[in-house]
């Protein structure tokens, strides 16, 4: 009896630390879907001066990890962006070949998909819901199949993207078909798993906007659970000027790793090094090349100290951009790199 006892205890024991310990090493990454395209058009990146590849320079500032999206057909929309299964994967093994880990976005759409709209591809906008079910399982298999075949097999996988609003409209648009929502939620988890072959399933994330409104995102992870949708880390979209000040964020993080005791990502966050939109807005950080790593700095110390350890990690979304993106990069109008590519190379006090 006493064996069993001790066996019992030890049992309960383990299963509050895979409960509470971390699962995977932090991730300091970047989302650098737009890089070939910048490469493509022109745009050369220098560190001290000289010509270098971006993903050199991060990994040599301590990146791990880097974060890929992909549309459905791209070609068909307005806006003409690169991010097919193809480019996404020759990216993707430029960022294997120097030993980062891969976090893919799934849009669900030929084109952008965020809060404010989540179109359904036009290849599947006259399908019923079960017909549509079937295109987004059938969708996730063969994307990642063919991730797999290409030797870069995802370490993570975002089903949608910032999708507080649900996905496929109308047919998965929220509030009101959270049953159709979370059926295609389902479906494309079902098919990362059909298509992953003899590998190791990749973690699944959610991924949300609403990183400093409590009430929002409990509101979508409580229907989320309720709807018996399996996913293993909430991932979190940060933007000071659209969602507030880093206080806002530091105490969102915090209640919900005390609600859902799941890991947590802030998976995008950017600030700007020169003048933009954000100055008309109250801002905890000044648009500088200092003031942007300061930020950077200040969004990984919220992350570090969630409790029990359920931060894991922040994600810079496109350190490499060309345009109106430009003043929210790692790089100034000549291509040289700014002070926040160095954020993490000292984080012993953080």
């Amino acid at each position: 009896m006493r064996i069993l006892r001790n066996l019992v205890f030890l049992c309960c024991i383990t299963a509050v630390l895979v409960r509470y310990l971390p699962a995977q090493t932090y991730a300091v990454g970047a989302d650098i879907s737009f890089l070939a395209k910048c490469e493509k058009d022109g745009a050369v990146f220098k560190e001290n001066g000289q010509p270098s590849d971006v993903l050199a320079m991060l990994r040599e500032h301590h990146y791990n990890w880097v974060r890929l999206r992909v549309f459905h057909d791209p070609s068909v929309d307005g806006d003409k962006l690169p991010n097919d299964l193809a480019y996404t994967i020759a990216l993707a093994q430029r960022a294997k070949a120097q030993n980062f880990h891969l976090l893919l976005s799934i849009h669900y759409a030929d084109g952008w998909a965020d809060p404010g709209k989540q179109p359904t591809p036009a290849a599947w906008r006259e399908l019923k819901h079960k017909q549509l079910v079937q295109q987004v399982f059938e969708y996730s298999r063969d994307v990642i199949g063919s991730m797999a075949r290409a030797g870069v097999m995802p370490d993570m996988v975002q089903v949608g993207n910032e999708v507080t609003a649900g996905m496929l409209w109308p047919d998965g648009k929220l509030p009101n078909n959270w049953d159709n929502f979370a059926d295609l939620l389902q479906a494309g988890i079902r098919g990362i798993d059909a298509g992953r072959g003899p590998f190791r399933m990749p973690r699944i994330m959610i991924h949300i906007e609403r990183s400093g409104d409590y009430d929002a995102a409990t509101w979508f992870f409580d229907n989320l659970i309720a709807h018996h949708v399996r996913f293993d880390l909430i991932g979190l979209s940060y933007y000071p000027f659209w969602h507030g000040s880093i206080a806002k964020l530091r105490g969102n993080l915090h209640d919900l790793a005390l609600r859902y005791r799941r890991p947590i990502i802030v998976v995008e966050t950017a600030s700007n090094w020169t003048s933009m939109a954000a100055a008309e807005k109250k801002y905890d950080f000044a648009e500088s090349p200092a003031g942007q790593r300061a930020f950077l700095q200040a969004v990984d110390a919220a992350v570090r100290a969630v409790p029990y350890g359920l931060g894991q990690g922040v994600f810079w979304w496109e350190p490499a951009a060309e345009g109106p993106l430009r003043g929210r990069s790692f790089f100034d109008e000549n291509g040289n790199v700014l002070p926040v590519i160095s954020a993490f190379d000292d984080t012993s006090g953080r």
